[in-house]
């Protein structure tokens, strides 16, 4: 772990109230409200490629002057997902860390894998380094709280690098769990590989969220964040 990374956010997580103004979130929904997602799909992947009020967000200077602290090198979007919870589509995710960034190409070194393909994008399991170096911003379209299944994280995680699944369980039998609850408009920033959760929701209207992730690890040659 950095300096950097301790100094900026030691419990892998923080949440910034009131980062984007209600206004601007309505208008991102207005667009999302034209989109039907299918029965049992939780996720809109690559986002910013189908909206372009999220795509002038991703890249606006306000989120990037955010991004960039937590970051060594330029901040470069990795990933846009908007994931929505609601009666048709209300699901929970186990305990989990996130390893999966999108790229252009294979890279053909060890540390990089498996690899796979997600709506025509190819994936792959990062190294620990290039987590590190990364960011997610949570903007909450919806207020989030326990009744829509909010977040819930278990702070300082990810300073315990990769996990699998047996010392995911054993951290979570033996630290404390914090909810994520948050207003319109609030961005959760966090750490991908933090530790975190999801139940879901009692009363499933929407909940909507935009998952953004950055990174500021510099790629091979000729090779991109798809």
């Amino acid at each position: 772990m950095t300096e950097l990374e301790t100094a900026s956010l030691p419990s892998g997580y923080e949440l910034i109230s009131g980062f984007l103004s209600s206004a601007d979130c309505r208008v991102i929904c207005e667009e999302l409200d034209q989109y039907k997602l299918p029965v049992g799909t939780g996720g809109i992947r690559n986002a910013d490629k189908k909206f372009e009020a999220i795509y002038q967000l991703a890249h606006a200077d306000k989120l990037q002057n955010v991004v960039k602290q937590y970051l060594t090198g330029k901040a470069q979007l990795v990933r846009a997902i908007v994931f929505n919870k609601t009666s048709d589509n209300n699901w929970l995710v186990s305990w989990h860390q996130d390893k999966t960034v999108s790229i252009s190409a294979r890279i053909d070194e060890p540390e990089w894998g498996p690899w796979s393909t997600k709506d025509g994008t190819l994936h792959v399991q990062a190294p620990l380094a290039v987590l590190n170096n990364m960011i997610t911003m949570r903007i909450h379209l919806d207020p989030a709280n326990a009744d829509n299944g909010c977040l819930k994280v278990i702070p300082e995680s990810h300073q315990q690098g990769l996990l699998s699944h047996i010392d995911i369980q054993r951290i979570v039998q033996l630290e404390c769990t914090v909810l994520c609850e948050a207003a319109i408009g609030d961005a959760l920033v966090m750490r991908p590989h933090l530790l975190h959760a999801s139940s879901k929701a009692q009363n499933p209207s929407q909940r909507r969220v935009l998952h953004l992730e950055y990174s500021g690890y510099s790629l091979p040659k000729g090779i991109n964040w798809a």
